[in-house]
């Protein structure tokens, strides 16, 4: 993953301090001691709880994720035609557990399949462009005013939308040249969605790109333990220069008011609506039969996360503990999918050490 989740947070919180002093530096703000104009700190520009769980899922994990809602169009339309026409959904190619053999896919909440999860944060950003309520932009996103290559944009650029595949192996270049985790990704649409709700704009033909790859710099400095640096973008996209990634990444953090915190039960939230958002579209992840390897490592994890709960520290063993991590044990061959569903609820209700939220 992304490195400890108490490093995480730890980077995270020194990051939003070193960027607000930055700002305060450029723009003469400073604190009331100081005598200067005050800095609003982010508590102090929260929305009220009936407006914040309506439009802000970035923030709330009560609040749907825009990106799976914007979806649901197209769902409904393709199952709708699929019945009318009569479409037989063909051959069942999805592998079902037996008593004598387990499927297991190889991402979980904590550590997510890098290759699947940037197929599902990409398609997530293709809904977003082809269902848009409309085309409000900012110019430091418009690839007409700041291109990202020498080749002339086209004057119709505009128009057209990006297809998925197009917009996979421009994230997929990305990721794969900078040494991205798929915890990253996550936190990318998690910054996405929060820009376009904070800011009120678009994601359209004429942005997209620079909107996806200032979330993608956000992301990596927060997430990763090493961060990849500004001018490292500049050897992946060679005709950008370094002043203007700096440019969009000031901009992006001043319209996300500094807001750069993501909590463990959002992520989580984002991290199962990706995995529904796949499972919608036929993106099924890749399931092997459960080797005694793979099992040892869930019994460790299983062990450690019912001393989390307990609140045991050094996985003290008593004989509760014990009977518990069998029961869980029993609970995860019997019931697959039913556990994934409880780690979900504790991630939401009490957060994730892992993720860096107490």
């Amino acid at each position: 993953g992304g490195g400890s989740g108490v490093a995480a947070a730890v980077g995270l919180e020194r990051r939003a301090g070193n960027y607000r002093e930055v700002t305060e530096a450029e723009s003469g703000d400073s604190d009331p001691g100081g005598g200067g104009p005050h800095l609003q700190h982010i508590s102090d520009r929260e929305f009220p709880d009936d407006l914040a769980l309506e439009s802000n899922p970035s923030d709330h994990p009560r609040a749907s994720t825009i990106f799976l809602s914007k979806s649901q169009t197209d769902v409904r339309e393709k199952r709708k035609s699929n019945h009318i026409n009569h479409v037989s959904p063909g051959q069942l190619t999805k592998k079902y557990s037996s008593c004598s053999t387990i499927f297991i896919d190889d991402s979980t909440v904590s550590q997510p399949n890098l290759r699947s999860t940037i197929k599902c944060v990409t398609l997530a950003i293709y809904y977003h462009i082809k269902n848009r309520d409309s085309d409000r932009s900012l110019d430091i996103f418009d690839e007409k005013s700041h291109p990202l290559t020498r080749e002339e944009v086209p004057d119709d650029y505009f128009k057209h939308d990006p297809d998925h595949k197009h917009i996979y192996r421009f994230v997929r270049t990305l990721f794969s040249a900078a040494q991205l985790t798929a915890e990253c990704a996550i936190v990318t649409l998690v910054y996405l969605e929060r820009l376009l709700t904070y800011a009120e704009i678009d994601i359209c033909p004429s942005n997209w790109k620079r909107i996806v790859l200032g979330a993608i710099l956000l992301a990596s400095k927060v997430w990763d333990d090493q961060a990849v640096w500004n001018v490292d973008y500049c050897q992946i996209l060679k005709d950008i220069t370094v002043e203007d990634m700096n440019e969009m990444e000031r901009h992006f953090l001043e319209l996300l008011q500094f807001n750069i915190n993501v909590p463990a039960s959002v992520y989580a939230k984002y991290y199962f609506d990706l995995r529904s958002l796949a499972d919608d579209n036929n993106l099924n992840f890749l399931l092997e039969p459960l080797s005694k390897e793979r099992a040892q490592k869930l019994e460790v994890m299983v062990r450690d996360l019912v001393c989390w709960v307990l609140g045991l520290r050094n996985n003290s063993f008593c004989p509760f503990l014990i009977t518990l991590v069998w029961l869980a044990k029993l609970f995860w061959f019997c019931f697959i999918g039913g556990f994934n569903l409880l780690v979900a609820r504790i991630l939401l209700f009490k957060g994730n050490p892992f993720l860096g939220e107490e």
